[in-house]
């Protein structure tokens, strides 16, 4: 690619991820359904097993998972810099909007219409954060196995104290033997 394809490619995806930083509300899951959305639906740049693979991997590391997502996401599309343009466009709208409530958070922390606002706010999100999980889920679940495998992952998180990254882990290892339990049926 390029040096002058990059940087437009780049300044693109600082803009896309600076304009879903100002308006996605709701964490990684709500800006995942506007990524899938924008360059799996209407670019058809990444497929949703692509974005899906993505998100894991980005989950399973350490730090903020969503700007993991973006370096990631914009490596894939045009390598370091577009990587950092994306994590620098959905950093900053979180950084300028906190700024500002803390300078002016002694005026709103008991203004009703600010919390009646982030009552709607709260509200509109989950309808879009279950929407992007089940769009994604279709691609997730391709048999019997990865049904049993996310239904361990729920139970373990849901009903035990065993941290993520393990279940995350024990995931990937549980995939990694089925893959050899298959491999060794077929041979």
């Amino acid at each position: 690619m390029k040096t002058k394809d990059r940087l437009k490619l780049a300044t693109e995806l600082f803009l896309f991820f600076f304009k879903i930083g100002f308006f996605t509300f709701g964490g990684g899951w709500s800006i995942i359904a506007e990524m899938e959305k924008e360059f799996v639906e209407k670019k058809k740049i990444f497929s949703s097993e692509e974005l899906l693979d993505i998100w894991s991997i980005a989950k399973s590391l350490p730090g903020i998972a969503i700007i993991n997502v973006c370096l990631i996401f914009g490596y894939q599309l045009g390598g370091i810099l577009c990587g950092i343009a994306a994590v620098f466009g959905i950093v900053l709208p979180s950084a300028i909007i906190l700024s500002l409530v803390t300078m002016f958070y002694s005026l709103i922390k008991d203004n009703g219409y600010v919390e009646r606002a982030m009552t709607g706010v709260r509200a509109a999100v989950v309808p879009i954060i279950l929407s992007a999980a089940l769009s994604l889920s279709k691609k997730a679940f391709s048999d019997w196995f990865t049904y049993a495998v996310a239904f361990l992952a729920f139970f373990l998180c849901a009903f035990t104290d065993v941290s993520n990254v393990a279940v995350i882990l024990i995931g990937a290892l549980t995939g990694l033997l089925m893959m050899e339990v298959k491999t060794r049926a077929v041979a």
